[in-house]
């Protein structure tokens, strides 16, 4: 599933994300009951999103969770559109707005994209947000002014930062989008990854006898794999997933640094 931000009024979506004008604000008079604020709103509907995921969210889940009705929502929140735009942003707020660079860049964005991996782990409905529309709201911005201040230490020309801040962002996301996926088979099918991969990956001597002849750089880069711990319980695409990303976050920070030296040099 995925969902595309931006798809409320341009005005009042704006206005909510940086509460401004109207944004927000119910009507004096009859109608909602006090104690009803969009922060609230947003508030249960991030709490909904992570227990049961971004499919079963509705304005109606939420207005559940607050002991309200759907309807009481609307005076607040337009639609489902934008309470997505403002759950997305404000999720984005939980995230380190800086980091020391005591030590360089590398440690510090070593350290940003573990808390950025653990962030889409812990909130997997945040992956299914496009990144095609941004949410152009503070949170959105704090995040990329936190990266771009860590990687200007680096001193590269702007057209390469910007660069670099596409390919770590996509790193991030993707490595903690395949965590997110196994967590969801398995939930959605009842079959972990270990039966998985233990009912079919034996099959393959079974068919494919010449595999090895056929496929001979998969058996190769698969010849040499880690092998896990015996009492290893992380599930075989989680730990996979994990691996990915710490490895692939080493080359990045290589590449980085080799970046730098040619630029200084």
């Amino acid at each position: 599933m995925v969902v595309f931000a931006g798809q409320g009024d341009a005005r009042r979506s704006m206005a909510l994300l940086w509460r401004t004008g109207e944004g927000g604000q119910a009507p004096a008079g009859p109608g909602p009951r006090p104690g009803l604020t969009v922060d609230a709103i947003v508030a249960a509907a991030i709490a909904v999103a992570d227990e049961v995921g971004m499919t079963a969210l509705s304005m109606r889940a939420v207005g559940e969770r607050l002991g309200r009705t759907a309807m009481a929502l609307y005076t607040y929140v337009h639609g489902k559109s934008e309470l997505v735009d403002l759950m997305y942003d404000r999720t984005l707020a939980e995230l380190p707005t800086s980091y020391t660079l005591d030590a360089g860049w590398r440690p510090a964005l070593t350290a940003w994209a573990h808390d950025s991996w653990a962030f889409y782990v812990r909130h997997p409905w945040m992956l299914q947000v496009s990144q095609a529309r941004p949410v152009l709201g503070p949170g959105e911005f704090g995040v990329l002014e936190t990266l771009v201040g860590i990687l200007r230490e680096t001193h590269l020309e702007v057209r390469v930062l910007r660069g670099v801040v596409g390919a770590l962002t996509h790193h991030v996301r993707g490595s903690a989008q395949t965590m997110a996926d196994s967590r969801a088979a398995a939930a959605a099918t009842g079959v972990s990854d270990q039966d998985w991969w233990f009912s079919r990956s034996p099959l393959l001597a079974e068919v494919a006898p010449d595999f090895a002849e056929r496929f001979p750089m998969t058996t190769w880069i698969e010849s040499d794999a880690p092998q896990p711990p015996e009492d290893e319980q992380e599930p075989y695409l989680e730990r996979a997933a994990r691996q990915s990303f710490q490895v692939g976050l080493a080359v990045l920070l290589d590449g980085i640094e080799t970046a730098t030296k040619q630029s200084s040099g």
